[in-house]
């Protein structure tokens, strides 16, 4: 016969184990599970890749560098210490391939896709770390947008792999061209700038083909702009108009483009370098994809250490603002860049508000594009400084890689693979905080908020 005291016991242990469970639960909100799922994959990755098996000469990377590449490959940046194409077999190749596509999809992403196959039902915690991966403002159609995201990654991948496959094939025979144009086709639409070309070519032999150019800058593009403007687009028949969203994310990536193509062509037209070698159409391909790249994708038609001082910096200045929330891209956003500018021309004309397209912005939102832009910005001249106490190289060098480690670009001026190990643990570092952001970072790692019971009383102060 149980007693009271077998009881008590009984249900005081349940009640210890509730809570113990409570702290858990409590201790890994949203902003922490993404931040532990990216670091577990990037381990994995980086085990994988330090394996003899995954080396063509047999002797295994060593742990900092294959940390160095997973880090590269899951983040989606492009930034490589060893070559891609020369380095690794085939097994570390579609290593990398597999860290790209899970890294730019997202591992909640991938983690869906088998809930999916198994016909399991999604939690409503796994919503709510959907709903922060995805950079949405509500759970509100979360799992039906995931649904999207895997078919039209799938579906754009897939046509970009059969038109790069034929395209190769005329140089590289079937076999090869196939394989060259899948991975390939991940690494562009992911926006991770990883290529197979070898002697850390990328693109540069193709700088003047028409195919080559206009798939793989339709790639980045697509890759982006983000899901939702692309769900946006593909419903705008149904719809019967786009979102704010989609209309500023649309709007700021092509002035970007166009201007940047401008600029690049202007500078660089007479350089025996880059597009003073070209004739007429290559120089306007080149122009452009430079101009498309920089959205975060890392992939390359010219020779970037070769391009003029003037034209490195403003492709640094595209770096920073990177690609659209909730894309595989990284750096502020083009939406944090377009209501900066509007704040901008808002307080410049007298007004209050920030309008875009006849709807005003919260107060809110301004605020965190002003927070997100600080944050990043004071991450990428932290790194610069730390980095130019460590590499010897020119300041211009530094603050190119530095940036493309923090928009997860993955361009270079050809520092990264002689870069110090202390070098190489800052921009793993940079390349980890930037395709996470700078915010969501700052909500894993910090406490969490209060809100405040009280409001200080005004005050004044002189600004400018």
């Amino acid at each position: 016969m149980k007693t009271w005291a077998s009881y008590y016991v009984k249900y005081r242990d349940q009640a210890m184990g509730g809570l113990r469970l409570a702290a858990i639960t409590k201790f890994f909100t949203p902003p922490r599970i993404l931040v532990f799922g990216f670091a577990s994959i990037i381990l994995i990755g980086a085990f994988l890749l330090s394996l003899p098996m995954a080396s063509a000469t047999g002797q295994p990377l060593s742990f900092i560098d294959a940390l160095f590449t997973a880090t590269s490959a899951t983040c989606v940046t492009g930034l490589v210490v060893v070559d891609t194409g020369s380095f690794f077999t085939t097994f570390g190749q579609i290593v990398i391939m597999l860290l790209i596509q899970v890294g730019g999809l997202g591992f909640m992403t991938m983690a869906t896709l088998f809930a999916f196959a198994f016909k399991r039902k999604i939690s409503l915690r796994e919503r709510l770390i959907l709903q922060e991966a995805m950079n949405q403002g509500s759970m509100e159609g979360i799992v039906r947008l995931i649904q999207k995201v895997i078919v039209y990654s799938l579906v754009i991948e897939l046509t970009a792999a059969i038109i790069f496959s034929i395209r190769l094939s005329f140089d590289l025979g079937w076999k090869e061209g196939m394989y060259f144009g899948m991975f390939h086709a991940v690494s562009l639409f992911n926006n991770a700038g990883f290529d197979l070309f070898g002697d850390f070519r990328s693109l540069t032999v193709y700088a003047d083909d028409a195919v080559m150019n206009i798939v793989a800058m339709s790639l980045i593009i697509l890759g982006g702009l983000g899901f939702v403007v692309l769900s946006d687009i593909i419903d705008v028949k149904r719809n019967r108009r786009l979102s704010l969203h989609s209309k500023v994310v649309l709007s700021t990536s092509a002035v970007l483009i166009i201007v940047g193509a401008v600029v690049i062509f202007i500078f660089e037209y007479t350089n025996p370098r880059t597009l003073g070698s070209l004739n007429g159409l290559g120089k306007v391909l080149a122009s452009f994809f430079q101009s498309v790249t920089p959205r975060t994708a890392g992939a390359n038609t010219l020779d970037i250490a070769g391009l003029r001082q003037a034209t490195q910096f403003f492709i640094i200045i595209l770096m920073f603002i990177g690609a659209s929330p909730g894309s595989t891209g990284g750096g502020i956003k083009t939406t944090t860049f377009a209501t900066l500018i509007g704040a901008l021309i808002t307080m410049t004309r007298g007004k209050e508000d920030v309008v875009f397209f006849e709807f005003r912005l919260a107060k809110e939102r301004v605020y965190k594009a002003i927070t997100l832009t600080m944050m990043a910005l004071l991450l990428v001249i932290g790194v610069t400084m730390i980095l130019s106490t460590t590499e010897d190289v020119q300041f211009l060098v530094i603050l190119f890689e530095a940036t493309s480690a923090f928009g997860t670009v993955g361009l270079s001026m050809g520092l990264t693979p002689h870069l110090t190990t202390f070098g190489k643990i800052m921009i793993v570092l940079t390349m980890f905080a930037g395709r996470l952001g700078p915010l969501t970072l700052a909500y894993a790692l910090g406490p969490k908020k209060e809100k405040e019971l009280y409001q200080h009383p005004e005050g004044k102060i002189i600004i400018g």
